[in-house]
Parts: C-alpha cells; structure tokens; sequence
C-alpha cells in the first residue's frame, strides 16, 4: 500500500504524514519516545521493516523481520507516556489490526533508550489478545463509524 505524504498519519495524530512520521522514516532522530513509538507504528502500517530495525537498540535488535503482507495496522492508542529520563523512557499503547483470521489488539509497555544522541526502542512486555467485534460496533480503526460501514468483517 502506497500513501501519500498529505495522507493522514496512520499513528493517530491527526496530521499529515509529512508533518509527523515521515520525517523520522527518513532518518530524523525522534525527540521523544512517544514520537518513536508512533514513528515505528507506522513503519509497521507502512510496511517498512528497514526503519523498525534501524529503530531497534542493537543488544536487542533481531537479525530481520520476515515481511507480513496479511497483517492490517488500524489504529493506535496511545495509553501512557511519561516524560523520559535522560537516558531511559517507556510507552504503553495499544495497537488494533486485522489478519485473515480476524482483529487483534497488541498491548506493550516499550521500553526506550537514549544513546548516541538519540531514541533506541530496547523491547517491551507484549500482549495480543483476539478480539470479536460486532457489526454495529464502532469500528477498531478508530473512525467513529459502525464496523460494518467502515473496514467491515
């Protein structure tokens, strides 16, 4: 899936992806780590997999990832993001997405490093969790709209 810079920010953010993760996409260093989560999120909805390894502290850092063409980013929430130490911070968010056997929401405490002037993701506590949403439920990619009008079942 190829998106447009003037597209909204598949994060959440509510802006562009040019006025919010783009930049880190192309090499930025993220001030934040909340900005890296969110930047590393949408290297995921983006399918980036170079920009989620370049992202990865070393230590903790896997060889590769495998491509995951069936996996549906939807939206993201962030739950926590408490302002960081100078060396160390964290974020707690949820991820919502859709694969062929239905939706999943990806829950993670990340932890985050400050090194070599800037953020390294380090690792996190993940938990995924199945979900069964309804057709008259809002929908999980965060629209407002009833799941059966938006991204559907």
């Amino acid at each position: 899936m190829t998106q447009l810079a003037t597209d909204s920010c598949p994060c959440g953010s509510n802006t562009s992806l040019q006025g919010c993760c783009q930049p880190y996409l192309q090499g930025a260093n993220a001030p934040t780590p909340e900005a890296l989560m969110r930047a590393r999120y949408t290297a995921f909805a983006l399918n980036q997999p170079d920009y989620l390894l370049n992202s990865w502290y070393a230590t903790t850092r896997p060889a590769h990832l495998p491509p995951d063409p069936d996996t549906q980013w939807k939206s993201l929430v962030i739950v926590a993001a408490p302002p960081p130490s100078s060396s160390t911070g964290s974020v707690h968010f949820r991820a919502y997405f859709r694969e062929p056997g239905g939706w999943h929401v990806l829950e993670e405490i990340s932890r985050f490093r400050f090194k070599e002037g800037r953020w390294w993701y380090v690792d996190g506590d993940p938990r995924v969790e199945r979900l069964k949403p309804r057709r008259n439920e809002r929908c999980l990619c965060g629209s407002e709209r009833k799941l059966k009008v938006c991204c559907g079942e």
